[in-house]
């Protein structure tokens, strides 16, 4: 029996992995499934259901050390014109507070990645203070990942073209890795044996003219091993890219699906409006997908906040429906995997994000512009149901709180 339970938990965690969320937990751990949403400007975390009504259940605070940093800051010369740098640069006037958000495997603490204050740090879900605090190299954390066994955290160090990987329980780092410039997603990978980076070079310049695209710096994907951190491969999108004639695109990669037997990598770039589709076996570039343009969404390419104009993919549990948040362009929308036709198009405020529901039946989306979640059917491609959730959400992701939990005491 015990054998069973193990290899039946396993397998969720698999299959967890492979949807790019959180690895689940037995369902004997006394542990529930949610939803956490970061609240990026605000610097909280709001936690829904994973499904049927996304109810809110709590908001926890990300940011209960801010005086403590703030000060530490202030005290800085080097590190307040990072942190001043970020407000009125990626963050559009904000500080970049919560970012990236997994929970551990305990279900007791949630571990986040803050850009303005560029460090990680793991959140008690019950006191609302802080366990341990990893200040990264360089001065702007960014996106992460979490291996599939649940025990290793892989963070972005922006202005130091680093990722750090950690031990989520001690925040002790266990090895780190260079990347090419602005490293950004991380992707887990057969298992957790390879961590894929994609990095996106310099993002808020106004030289954004397809001409001027060689000054947005080194942009790569690398592929480590995930033990020993030594790189296994480097994939240069531009030559993969220009094989496939589409010279007319940045090779800037952003958020990144893989099917769920992993032969398939489908990826966004700066400035398209559209996805495209990389044989992992073949290293090659097969088919690319344009979406629709928004007539209302401006045209002037340095408009575009961070040179997304799109940004947020996931996939069905199934592999076969895709989720596309068009940022600039103000929609979402299901794509057919196989046909690569786009269902209706789901009116939506900036969606910055996109991953699936826990019952994977929905696409659930941060409208970033409208403080606000909403999920759509992958079936149908219909909006289902949007609920309110902080200021400037972005990062949603899989976790598990005890059963019972309301909040952290005090709150």
């Amino acid at each position: 029996m015990r054998k069973r339970r193990l290899l039946n938990t396993v397998l969720v965690t698999c299959l967890a992995a492979a949807l790019g969320s959180a690895p689940a937990a037995a369902a004997d751990d006394g542990l529930r499934q949610v939803l956490f949403v970061g609240n990026n400007w605000e610097g909280t975390a709001d936690v829904i259901r994973p499904s049927g009504d996304y109810a809110k259940i709590a908001r926890v605070n990300m940011v209960p050390d801010k005086e403590e940093r703030l000060t530490e800051i202030y005290l800085n010369p080097i590190k307040l014109a990072f942190f001043l740098g970020i407000r009125n640069g990626v963050g559009e006037g904000h500080d970049q507070l919560v970012d990236d958000l997994y929970t551990t495997p305990d279900g007791r603490s949630v571990v986040a990645s803050r850009p303005s204050f560029a460090d990680v740090v793991s959140i008690d879900l019950t006191t609302g203070r802080v366990n341990w605090r990893f200040p990264v190299s360089g001065f702007r954390s960014d996106h992460m990942a979490v291996s599939p066994d649940g025990r290793s955290i892989a963070v972005s160090a922006s202005t130091s073209n680093t990722v750090h990987v950690l031990d989520i329980e001690t925040g002790k780092q266990l090895g780190s890795f260079k990347t090419g410039d602005k490293p950004h997603e991380n992707t887990y990978t057969d298992g957790g044996r390879y961590l894929w980076n994609s990095s996106i070079g310099e993002v808020n310049t106004a030289l954004d003219a397809p001409w001027q695209d060689f000054t947005k710096g080194d942009r790569k994907l690398t592929v480590v091993d995930a033990k020993t951190f030594q790189q296994v491969k480097v994939i240069d999108m531009r030559q993969r890219l220009d094989a496939f004639g589409r010279s007319d695109l940045s090779d800037a990669v952003r958020p990144v699906a893989f099917t769920p037997d992993e032969s398939k990598l489908y990826f966004q770039v700066s400035f398209f409006n559209g996805l495209l589709e990389y044989d992992v076996a073949t290293d090659r570039i097969t088919r690319s997908k344009t979406l629709p343009k928004n007539p209302d969404t401006s045209e002037d390419r340095t408009t575009w906040v961070n040179d997304s104009r799109h940004h947020g993919l996931s996939m069905s549990p199934a592999g076969d429906k895709l989720c596309v948040a068009g940022t600039m362009d103000d929609y979402a929308t299901i794509v057919d995997r196989a046909s690569l036709r786009e269902a209706q198009l789901v009116t939506a405020a900036k969606p910055y994000w996109a991953t699936v529901s826990g019952d994977g039946k929905h696409c659930v989306i941060s409208e970033s512009a409208s403080d606000q979640v909403t999920a759509i059917d992958f079936a149908t491609g219909a909006k289902v149901k949007s609920v309110p959730v902080g200021d400037h959400p972005q990062r949603i992701r899989i976790g598990h709180v005890p059963e019972g939990w309301t909040g952290p005491a005090g709150r």
